[in-house]
Parts: C-alpha cells; structure tokens; sequence
C-alpha cells in the first residue's frame, strides 16, 4: 500500500521516489487533478454569474423612464468633486466620536455586566440598577435618546452641565451602546465554565481575583467578534449626532444639498462610511475565522 502524504508530484515524475522514499499514488494525483479542475470550473461559473448579474442590473437600472433625472440629482460627478472636501472634513468630527465612544461604551459595558454577575444578596441592588438600565437603553430606539439628550439636557439649565451637541451627542451614543456591549461582555463571562472559578478558587484566589485573571481574559477572548460587530454599527450612527447641529461628514453632505437641492453629497457621504466600515468588516470576519480555527484546534480555552 503506498502512503499518501507528502509533496505533490507531476504524473511524469510520479516514479520518481523523494529523498524520503515517498512515491504518491496514481490515484492520488488524478484526485488532486479533479479538485483542481472542480475549483477552476466554480470560480469560472461565479464569475460569469456575477458578470451577467451585474449587467442585467445596469440595463434594467439605466433603462428605466426616470434614470436621467435620477442620475443628474444622484449620480453627478460635478456635485461629488464638490461635496468631497466638506464631507472627508466632516468625518474627522465622526472618527473622533468613534475613537472617544468606543472606549467609553467598552469601559461601561464591562462594568455593567461584572455587576449583573456579582453573586450574594448584598449585591442585588447593584445587579437590579444594571439590569434596569441594559433593559431600558436595549429598548430606547437610538433617535429618541438622541432627542432626549440633546435637546432635554440643555432644557434643564443645570449649571456647570455642558451643551455642546458633540458631548451630548456621543453621550447618548454612549448610553445606548453601553447596555448593548454590556449583554455582549455578560454572555462571554457566563460562558466560561464554573469549574475555572472554582480552581481559581482552590489556588487560594478570593472571587474578586478570580474574576479579574481567570474568567474575564477568557470572557473577553470569546466575544471579541461581536464587540467588533458593536464597534462598526457605532461607527455609522456616529453619523446621528448631526440632528443636534455638529458638522460630521452627513450635516456637510446636508448643507450642501440644501443650498444645491442635489442630493449627490449624500451619496458620498455615504459611500464614504461604506469604504470606512468595509476594512472593519473584514477585520471581524479575520478575527471570527481565526478564532474559529485556534478553538478547532484545541488553543483556546
């Protein structure tokens, strides 16, 4: 019987042995040659799909009776050069909001979920507040709270209370995103197996310790893809923070839209969100697909 592993050979060097003696089958090397064949004939095919789907899209799109008029008010190459400079100025003010909210929502999310699994009745009160607050911000559509912040906040007339629509704004971005990524953080910690809080605890760890070095490096290791998730969508509604008065990059593509009446700065406001939020996207699936691997594998706990 000959044993198939090791390099692959061409059939005409399918005698030729390796230094290790090692000769690969006939049969072996038509198998490879068939898989080979079957992947060039599935990227030949969905390349022809793509290509036809793609075309029948542009022929009903550009036949249509109101393409013409769709395109100068969507599609105008003059009104994009123009709105271009505003909007990439305006999605500075956004970035920073996603940098500043991001780690506030991570901070706060953590902290919320650490206190709705805090065990021991004297503790309840805390995990009641945790859980009222998660249910209401979860539930809270995040326009409202937007509404609610910017605009009641300064309502209030409470001194030494900023109101800036920018804090105010990624305050409420903040508040809504916190009680998402607080159940994230929750699920990874209540995911971990008791028994790695009790050996903790054997080795003389007090719950506290065993909290911090045992089971939230394992619990953040495990919800990293979705964090990463809550970090895109809160990248795009960065963009909400324009209905209080800030200049990101959509109140730019607004303002010049206004003065036009051409809604072509909205379209590159947008496409300049999608190209923002395609290289994340794909850095989630990265991470997901690796962390896939190491748990098949057996290296990760």
């Amino acid at each position: 019987m000959t044993y198939e592993k090791g390099p692959l050979k061409t059939p005409e060097r399918a005698e030729e042995p390796d230094g290790d003696g090692y000769v690969p089958s006939a049969r072996r090397i038509e198998r490879e040659r068939f898989k080979r064949a079957r992947a060039r004939r599935a990227a030949a095919v969905a390349a022809l799909s793509t290509v036809v789907t793609a075309v029948v899209l542009f022929v009903v799109i550009t036949g249509s009776p109101g393409w013409p008029r769709t395109r100068d008010t969507f599609f105008s190459a003059a009104y994009a050069r123009k709105a271009l400079p505003q909007v990439l100025d305006g999605l500075l003010l956004n970035l920073r909001l996603l940098v500043v909210c991001g780690a506030a929502v991570l901070v706060l999310g953590l902290l919320l979920a650490v206190a709705r699994t805090l065990r021991g009745p004297v503790f309840f009160p805390l995990r009641a507040l945790a859980t009222a607050y998660t249910d209401f911000f979860r539930g809270l559509p995040l326009i409202i709270c937007l509404l609610m912040v910017v605009f009641g906040v300064p309502a209030l007339r409470l001194q030494g209370v900023t109101t800036d629509p920018v804090v105010l704004g990624g305050a409420a971005l903040v508040l809504t995103y916190s009680a998402y990524v607080a159940e994230v953080f929750r699920a990874g910690i209540e995911s971990v197996h008791p028994s790695q809080r009790a050996a903790a605890r054997s080795l003389g760890l007090s719950s506290g310790q065993a909290l911090r070095f045992v089971v939230l490096p394992q619990a953040v290791r495990r919800v990293v893809p979705p964090l990463l998730n809550d970090l895109v969508s809160l990248q795009k509604d960065t963009g909400l923070v324009s209905i209080a008065g800030a200049v990101d990059a959509v109140y730019a593509a607004q303002i010049i839209a206004g003065k036009d009446f051409n809604f072509t700065p909205y379209v590159v406001a947008g496409l300049v969100f999608v190209a923002l939020t395609i290289p994340m996207t794909r850095f989630t699936d990265w991470v997901t697909a690796r962390m896939d691997r190491r748990r098949a594998q057996g290296g990760l706990v």
